[in-house]
């Protein structure tokens, strides 16, 4: 599964509803009456997974209740596009990412980053083993199954580094029969779910996150529009923070994700546990949550910095425009706090 990158520009522009905050913000572990919860929605980017794992836990585990919060986790799927669902005010925050955020600047549009669950955006390519296609170096000139979506977003990172041409692009869609078929091919994919189906089928795939190359796209992120955070800014918090202390208990694995991943397989009944206990356990061999910043300023983080170098490599791709002010894109006021550091 690839993440969408793009801004549909076709969406209906909407602003949020919202109801004021309450301002009273309960103890960590206090009990919290029914009728105090302020009711916030949260619409994930695919179906449930292990990749939504920190949501769930602090849903199922009580957390989310615990910081007077009822929250509804709308899983996502084929036929929902969750930045029309946000820009038209059908849902208070979606799932998304840095360069959806940067869109949104680009085009002005009262969207912005809250927060980012995932320091390493886990897109991969995957080759043969065995075929000289051990480094993303090793791929130029070589064939590589590419998505429509890819080829906007990660694709011209990769031409302008690694000296790729749009020759050697084949259509990926997300059917892996042509890369299975074909030692010589590379495809695009996700470093928690193409890699396993292909080990599945009795190979062992080089794996190539393009995280690790420098593409420095914040994914899995909090993304909400500029009236939730002017007139829920403390609901909000809460909201962050409780996610936050949800990922940090479900990185760790163990008895304490077993109600999170049991809603996990009531929503998605094509998952399965031992596609949870991959995907968990590639997320932390990886550093895809807790790396970088997050390992010091804690889960979430993010920084001016790299959200400076990453529009700088956009820009100079031709993906975002030039003259974009992407201090509209996010906000640090929500994360930095030291939840779930290591």
């Amino acid at each position: 599964m690839t993440m969408k990158y793009r801004l549909d520009r076709r969406a209906a522009l909407g602003l949020l509803g919202g109801t004021a905050a309450s301002m009273l913000v309960p103890m960590p572990g206090a009990r919290v009456n029914a009728q105090t919860l302020d009711k916030v929605s949260y619409q994930t980017n695919w179906r449930a997974q292990a990749e939504h794992g920190g949501f769930y836990l602090a849903a199922g585990n009580g957390i989310y209740k615990k910081y007077g919060l009822e929250v509804d986790i709308r899983p996502g799927g084929p036929q929902q596009n969750p930045t029309q669902l946000l820009m038209g005010g059908r849902v208070d925050m979606i799932m998304g990412n840095s360069l959806e955020a940067l869109h949104f600047a680009a085009e002005n549009l009262p969207f912005l980053c809250v927060a980012a669950i995932f320091q390493k955006d886990p897109q991969v390519l995957i080759s043969h083993p065995g075929q000289g296609n051990d480094t993303l170096a090793d791929l130029k000139g070589k064939p590589i199954l590419i998505a429509a979506q890819g080829r906007v977003a990660f694709w011209p990172f990769l031409k302008q580094k690694f000296g790729y041409k749009d020759e050697q692009v084949r259509p990926y869609t997300y059917n892996m029969a042509p890369f299975l078929a074909d030692k010589t091919v590379t495809q695009q994919g996700y470093l928690s779910s193409e890699p396993y189906v292909i080990r599945q089928a009795g190979i062992d795939p080089v794996v190539h996150l393009l995280a690790d190359a420098g593409f420095e796209n914040y994914n899995t992120t909090i993304t909400t529009s500029r009236k939730m955070v002017g007139e829920r800014k403390e609901v909000l918090q809460r909201f962050v923070d409780a996610t936050l202390e949800g990922w940090a208990e479900y990185i760790k694995g163990g008895e304490g994700i077993a109600a999170a991943n049991a809603r996990i397989l009531k929503d998605n009944p094509d998952m399965d546990a031992a596609k949870l206990a991959y995907a968990l356990k590639v997320m932390n061999e990886y550093g895809i949550i807790r790396s970088g910043d997050a390992e010091t300023l804690g889960l979430g983080a993010m920084s001016d910095a790299r959200w400076a170098r990453f529009y700088k490599t956009m820009n100079e791709t031709g993906v975002v425009p030039s003259g974009v002010d992407i201090a509209k894109a996010y906000t640090l006021d929500f994360v930095n706090k030291g939840i779930g550091k290591a």
